[in-house]
């Protein structure tokens, strides 16, 4: 897209917003809202002819499509019959998978090379998101459900957008992909653990049944990743290392057979049901899915990866969409204070991991990682387990503003940072 063009639909954008803003503060909704979302779209498609601001398109764009809930909810709450929020659990699996089909073993090679980063990120991240979670909780006035979705957005691992604005500041990739992964396999054992004793008070959270939710929405579909991703490469891979991630696998798959067995009072026939299932989804479909395509496509992966890049971004869009629908009245009470505190959660998350590393002594680029690993959350996974709990218009409603506010300061940071090189011995 060429500047001109670009410059023409800000402009367009600057035009709508403003006459938006004066409609709706005017009660003429059923105008000022199709204006604001006209702009936002003008807006999206405008950014993308500069450089510097590109990067904000994607979320403008869920800007765009959050503020379509807000103002026409009732088309997406369902289709017919079918509810639209039993989309969120899949849609979260299918980007879990996307992600573990792009890592391997070897990206946890960083524990042993930077035990130091991987521990202070680790801690720093389980430990200063909940717990400012809980203060922010404490000190306003939010209703319990929203309260415990505050804390459920500080007690969750961090999300794969950390990665990417890790690399765009030029911070160290691989502690922050280590970091990132530890985290993951650690929530669901650290997740139920901590909301159990932050979030007991606002709402009722049961350990076991919250665990087998993030084992099933987020541990098993990267498990499947792993596997598609040691079946497809073509380069070979050492026959005693397959051997020991294939059984590493299993033994995954088979405790959480065990977590189920736990959460849902199964006797052994629901157990059995449940692990051939369990190995079946995410351990024989994606080896064979693998060995299928490998053969068609010749090693070509690059298809597959812009795919499964485009389906996790659309799946971001429409879960952050069908959330604001089914929680507009709440929202509509607690929305402007709701912002405020998820941005100051945010921005306390990055300014305190960056102090703790420096405090610690690491290297400017590992303080940069660490900040974006504290501060930056997988709302994803929150409001799958918000939904879960059967409460996706109240706890899953931070869990869907913080997600596009951690992309635009994070965006923003990350920018800032890349114009200054770390001056970090290599």
């Amino acid at each position: 897209m060429n500047k001109r063009l670009s410059k023409v639909l800000i402009g367009i954008w600057a035009i709508l917003f403003l006459s938006s803003l004066y409609l709706l503060a005017e009660n003429a909704i059923a105008l000022g809202g199709p204006l604001l979302i006209a702009g936002f779209i003008a807006l999206a498609l405008g950014v993308r002819g500069f450089a510097p601001v590109k990067g904000f398109s994607y979320t403008i764009w869920i800007f765009t499509a959050a503020s379509t809930a807000m103002f026409y909810p009732q088309f997406f709450l369902s289709v017919g019959d079918f509810q639209l929020k039993f989309l969120i659990i899949p849609l979260l699996q299918v980007i879990m998978f996307g992600m573990g089909s792009q890592m391997s073993f070897d990206d946890f090679a960083g524990v042993i090379k930077m035990p130091k980063g991987v521990v202070i990120g680790v801690g720093a991240h389980y430990l200063i998101m909940p717990l400012v979670g809980f203060g922010i909780a404490h000190i306003f006035s939010f209703p319990p459900e929203i309260s415990a979705g505050i804390i459920l957005i500080g007690c969750v691992p961090s999300g794969l957008a950390s990665n990417v604005m890790s690399y765009i500041a030029r911070a160290n990739l691989a502690l922050a992909v280590t970091i990132g992964a530890i985290s993951t396999l650690l929530s669901p054992l650290v997740t139920p653990f901590l909301m159990r004793m932050l979030g007991g008070e606002y709402i009722e959270v049961n350990f076991w049944n919250m665990m087998l939710d993030i084992l099933n929405m987020i541990i098993l579909p990267i498990v499947a990743g792993f596997i598609f991703n040691l079946f497809s490469a073509t380069g070979k891979v050492d026959k005693r290392s397959k051997i020991i991630q294939l059984v590493t696998y299993f033994i995954i798959i088979l405790l959480t057979t065990l977590v189920f067995m736990k959460s849902k009072h199964a006797d052994l026939n629901g157990l059995v049901i449940n692990l051939l299932k369990s190995l079946g989804w995410f351990y024989m479909l994606p080896l064979i899915g693998a060995l299928v395509l490998r053969h068609l496509m010749k090693g070509n992966k690059k298809w597959l990866e812009k795919v499964l890049s485009l389906t996790s971004m659309v799946g971001i869009v429409v879960i952050i969409t069908i959330i604001t629908a089914a929680g507009r009245e709440s929202l509509l009470k607690v929305g402007v204070l709701l912002i405020i505190t998820s941005f100051l959660h945010n921005i306390t998350g990055y300014t305190m991991g960056y102090s703790i590393s420096w405090i610690f002594g690491m290297p400017e680029k590992d303080r940069r990682t660490v900040a974006f690993e504290v501060g930056m959350q997988n709302g994803g996974l929150a409001s799958g387990l918000a939904l879960q709990m059967g409460k996706l218009a109240t706890v899953g409603l931070a869990p869907a503003i913080f997600g596009p506010l951690m992309n635009v300061t994070g965006s923003a940071l990350a920018a800032w940072w890349r114009g200054r090189i770390p001056k970090d011995p290599e």
